[in-house]
């Protein structure tokens, strides 16, 4: 591999919140939107390692505490001009050190999924990316007893409660920075609360994320908001496979994306329910 660097050349170690910059590079490198804010986020929430060359990050990865049981990987990205060098098995192996004794959680692009299942992973799922300028003109129409309300600070307990019901992980950190750095609404009916969502800035505009509901019904009227909100605006959603939304997301005015195969090393984690998981954090928190 002549366009690579010695394995003996490259050091690993701790990320840290003042790589922001220099991993916004690295994903711009393979094609990711995210904007430094994005990266600040995601290593404030987490943990990993990032890999130099002298003084160039030439790869990343980084994990996320959910609770004592789980961790969800990724951002694992390989420069270009490094790949196909062993690289990323290194990356892989860091991070299932460091979370040895936990079920690790990913969602995998196509190109990474061999190395994961090589590593003892396997799928149990699917993520798909909607992204465009919306089109939705009109907002939601509301049925008699339900009501749309700005989440806040108070609300932690219950989006807690809610988000544990469907995914059965312990996500409180990454909730709370949502609540901070984005915007939330709580559906209620009959003055009960029923789902929610959060709409942040991410990569090119902004990205709808984590939307928890009880019904397809009530996910429409949890995302229709935002769409309407943001209308000819640039807007991501990553929805789980099997939720039903493909074909009005579609028509809402996003195109699909891609999918990408979440995998698992260990235990899945079990959802409890009524709540339903419609639309993830993003692909690297699940």
């Amino acid at each position: 591999m002549s366009d690579t660097a010695p394995q003996e050349a490259l050091i690993l170690r701790e990320v840290a919140l003042a790589d922001a910059a220099a991993c916004q590079a690295l994903s711009r490198a393979v094609g990711w939107p995210h904007r430094v804010e994005d990266w600040e986020m995601l290593i404030g929430l987490g943990h990993g390692v990032v890999a130099t060359l002298g003084e160039e990050i030439v790869a990343s990865a980084l994990w996320w505490p959910y609770g004592e049981t789980h961790a969800t990987l990724g951002s694992i990205i390989v420069l270009p001009a490094q790949q196909g060098g062993g690289i990323g098995k290194r990356l892989i192996h860091a991070l299932l050190e460091q979370t040895q004794g936990r079920s690790q959680l990913l969602n995998a692009t196509v190109a990474g999924e061999p190395l994961y299942a090589r590593n003892g992973f396997v799928p149990w799922g699917g993520v798909l990316q909607y992204h465009g300028e919306s089109r939705a003109n009109a907002a939601p129409v509301l049925q008699p007893g339900e009501t749309l309300r700005l989440g806040g600070p108070d609300d932690l307990p219950l989006l807690e409660r809610f988000d544990t019901q469907a995914t059965g992980l312990a996500r409180k950190p990454a909730l709370a920075v949502l609540l901070a750095c984005g915007e939330c609404i709580v559906l209620e009916r009959d003055g009960k609360p029923v789902g929610f969502s959060v709409l942040r800035r991410f990569g090119r505009g902004h990205v709808i994320g984590p939307v928890v509901a009880a019904n397809g019904g009530d996910a429409q009227i949890l995302i229709a908001h935002w769409l309407h909100e943001q209308r000819g605006q640039f807007v991501r959603i990553d929805v789980p496979l099997d939720t039903g939304l493909e074909d009005w997301l579609m028509q809402s005015g996003l195109k699909p994306a891609g999918p990408v195969t979440s995998m698992v090393r260990g235990e899945k984690p079990v959802p409890s329910g009524p709540a339903r998981l419609y639309a993830v954090i993003n692909q690297a928190l699940g």
